[in-house]
């Protein structure tokens, strides 16, 4: 256990505890847990991921995995055609930092025949972390986890050769604060591939920040049963295959001009409602319940990135701009 041993708690017994920078962390079901209480609005996005996750017959079919899989490689690498890059930037021993691996969903996907050749470790502030380490196992593909703050991690400078951190920074209390603290763990020519939400138009921006505040109080089952409905319209507006011609663009509510299926005009630029013929409506919904639910949600603009990682001299090696997010690879 490469990460364990470096942070000198390899030889741990269940329930014992150890201090990692002045943090107390516990060992519980192999995995070592920092001792704590985040923010409120932390805690209620912890719990929100928590329950997600265990929700695995939500995301394990072959359909989300295969276009999951297929989004990675568009954003990260220009497609499957780019695949080899990949080897050249996760060598023999890298390592490497899964900043908020979920239920290692995202690094399986795309990092899956690296995974047991590189040092990973994985830091998720949630009990998604059990999910994590049980979906590793069962694949025999190896890892090691922390339950974590991203902002308070038991390393002091540069350490790890690549950052991943895929659609996990803004669920934090800044974004910009933790990227910044991120960053400063990435060794020299280290890379840090991640990917933030984008600010949408201002119909969007207002009914997903009404929908999420009317959530905000119930708890993950009844908030979760309450997206249904708006699932479902999602669905009919889908399953209509029905394009409309926008006659001219619309500049202050972001809309354009052009033909465009009535679902996604629904999606783009009102609210966010997700369909895919392909999956289940359970699967559907849990789109829809990672949007809404979690208290911290920040949207952020290609500007702002771009600030970012020059102020955190960075250089961006990729940047794709989606109506859905950005995402980034940059290298120190």
């Amino acid at each position: 256990m490469y990460w364990y041993k470096y942070l000198g708690a390899e030889n741990l017994d269940e329930d014992s505890t150890i201090n990692l920078m002045s943090t107390e962390y516990a060992l519980k079901n192999n995995i070592l847990r920092q001792k704590g209480a985040p923010s409120q609005k932390q805690h209620q996005t912890s719990d929100t991921f928590d329950y997600k996750w265990k929700k695995r017959d939500t995301y394990e079919s072959n359909n989300v995995h295969d276009h999951s899989r297929t989004w990675l490689m568009e954003r990260y690498l220009g497609g499957d055609k780019n695949a080899s890059l990949l080897q050249s930037w996760l060598p023999d021993g890298a390592k490497f930092l899964d900043a908020g691996c979920g239920a290692g969903f995202s690094a399986l996907l795309l990092f899956n025949e690296y995974i047991n050749k590189i040092n990973y470790l994985g830091v998720e502030i949630s009990n998604a972390v059990d999910v994590a380490l049980n979906r590793f196992n069962e694949i025999n593909v190896k890892g090691e986890f922390l339950q974590a703050d991203l902002m308070n991690l038991p390393f002091s400078g540069p350490t790890f050769d690549v950052i991943f951190s895929e659609g996990v920074l803004h669920h934090t209390d800044s974004t910009e604060k933790t990227f910044k603290y991120l960053a400063n763990l990435l060794m020299p020519e280290g890379r840090f591939m991640f990917y933030v939400y984008r600010k949408k138009g201002p119909i969007r921006e207002y009914s997903d920040d009404f929908i999420r505040d009317y959530l905000r109080e119930m708890d993950d089952k009844h908030a979760w049963e309450e997206l249904l409905p708006l699932t479902k319209l999602g669905k009919v507006l889908g399953d209509m295959n029905l394009k409309i011609n926008v006659p001219e663009k619309i500049p202050f509510l972001e809309i354009p001009e052009g033909p465009i299926d009535i679902q996604r005009l629904f999606y783009w630029y009102i609210l966010k409602m997700f369909y895919r013929p392909e999956w289940t409506f359970e699967e559907m919904n849990h789109i829809n319940f990672d949007w809404y639910r979690p208290a911290n949600c920040h949207r952020h603009t290609p500007n702002e990135i771009k600030k970012w990682c020059n102020d955190n001299k960075l250089k961006i090696i990729r940047m794709d701009i989606q109506d859905s997010g950005i995402t980034v690879v940059a290298q120190k």
